[in-house]
């Protein structure tokens, strides 16, 4: 017979999907942290009373604008924005900006939902927001993504600053969409808040590491992990998706612990090299030349390059990181990888796994590490990178990249902590999600339910 805490958590969903038709992934986070979060309000009921999860399931705003720009042939085009402030009562709102054409609200609300619980893992005072535009930068000259970034922010700079939301950079917003955001946004203001967005360029705020944060802070949870059980990434073979910021850098880090990265993608297709992916050639390939993956073959000619992304993970593997996107790992996929041999798994992107994918691995035993805990490390550095504006100096690579993995060896051991603690030992999902809400449902309940 299903408890109290069960059916007011079903009950809680079926309105959460009436209230927000047609946006699955929204649908899907919250369902994965309802299911979590069980135990948690059969243990304490007065969660329930106080309507507490009511409130974190429901954004705080949610902003929704035109972005009118003129591309290079003088013609007027219209991209619809978004940022979404779902929770801020740990801190100010705190999340990236994306510009892909896959946006529009249900994926805002998503990122923003899943960023509340990620921050508040982090152990900063940050809370969760998400923004961005149904823009595709891609084929994009310099002056039309800076024109458009401009009219973005001549809508958003209204709903940010350093002490209410901090946006940051995501799929889409690197370094260059930053700084021409941050330029419009100083215009604007007429003043130099460094701290209303992170992910600047080091000329003008912005932190060392920060680059490189998403992936190092996925490793160094996965590190994590798997020493716990016995493990390390020496003489490992690993799967990486994507090639964006995200997976560069994991594939950097799991380079330098010792693993063996034979496979990468981009959303054309992805490559797979049995002598290792070279992470220098990839880098040019991504990071100055903007190319696509098949390129990497011109300079390694051994390596294999297959459309379609799904097909990387057919790759026998001993570990996982899927860094590309949402839902990119299906249940299918998930079978493949455990029959193969699999033996963990680590979110770097935002909820690559579908949920009948995560319940796959938790069953078969794999390690498994979900994104609001393993790739937390970007947003803790962006924190880290608002501390350093606010003391107005800058720490060394070192330093930052110490704190950084500080950050995510907490991380583990309280989502860990909270796993065993509410009988569901070494199963991440569920100790990732409690840990996270226990801090944000104490702060509302204190600050009186706002």
């Amino acid at each position: 017979m299903a408890t109290n805490a069960q059916k007011y958590c079903e009950e809680l969903y079926a309105r959460v999907v009436e209230r927000n038709a047609n946006e699955p992934e929204f649908h899907q986070a919250v369902q994965e942290v309802l299911e979590s979060l069980v135990c948690v309000l059969e243990r304490y009921p007065e969660y329930i009373d106080l309507g507490i999860v009511e409130r974190m399931v429901e954004p705080e705003r949610q902003i929704i604008f035109r972005v009118p720009w003129t591309d290079d042939l003088g013609k007027v085009q219209i991209n619809r924005g978004f940022r979404i402030q779902f929770n801020s009562a740990i801190g100010p709102y705190k999340g990236g900006i994306r510009f892909h054409p896959s946006v529009y609200g249900g994926i805002m609300k998503f990122l923003g939902f899943e960023q509340v619980f990620k921050n508040s893992l982090t152990g900063l005072p940050i809370g969760g927001a998400k923004g961005g535009a149904d823009f595709e930068p891609k084929g994009k000259s310099d002056a039309e993504v800076m024109r458009f970034c401009q009219s973005f922010m001549t809508e958003l700079y209204r709903h940010i600053g350093q002490d209410v939301d901090v946006p940051a950079g995501d799929i889409g917003v690197g370094g260059r969409e930053v700084g021409y955001m941050f330029g419009q946004y100083k215009r604007i203001k007429n003043a130099y808040e460094a701290g209303v967005l992170t992910g600047k360029g080091l000329t003008y705020g912005g932190s060392l590491a920060r680059t490189q944060a998403t992936g190092y802070g996925t490793v160094y949870f996965a590190d994590e992990m798997i020493r716990a059980k016995g493990m390390s990434f020496a003489g490992k073979t690993v799967l990486v998706s994507g090639s964006g910021n995200v997976a560069l850098y994991a594939t950097q880090k799991v380079q330098e612990l010792g693993g063996k990265v034979v496979a990468m993608s981009d959303s054309n297709g992805y490559v797979y090299d049995p002598d290792g992916i070279c992470f220098a050639t990839m880098k040019q390939l991504k990071e100055v030349e903007r190319g696509r993956i098949s390129e990497y073959l011109k300079q390694r000619p051994n390596a294999q390059y297959h459309k379609g992304c799904s097909g990387i993970w057919t790759i026998p593997c001993d570990i996982a990181l899927p860094c590309a996107t949402q839902n990119e790992i299906t249940e299918a996929d998930a079978r493949i990888l455990v029959k193969n041999g699999c033996k963990a798994v680590a979110e770097g992107a935002n909820m690559p796994t579908d949920l009948a994918g995560t319940k796959v691995f938790i069953e078969a035993g794999v390690l498994f590490a979900p994104g609001k805990a393993s790739n937390a490390g970007g947003v803790a550095t962006s924190a880290l990178e608002m501390t350093q504006n606010s003391m107005r100096l800058a720490w060394t690579f070192e330093e930052v990249d110490a704190k950084l993995k500080n950050i995510m060896v907490n991380i583990y051991k309280n989502a860990s902590k909270a796993a065993e603690e509410y009988g569901h030992k070494d199963n991440l999902v569920v100790g990732a999600n409690i840990a996270g809400f226990l801090k944000v449902a104490e702060a509302m309940k204190a600050q009186g339910l706002v």
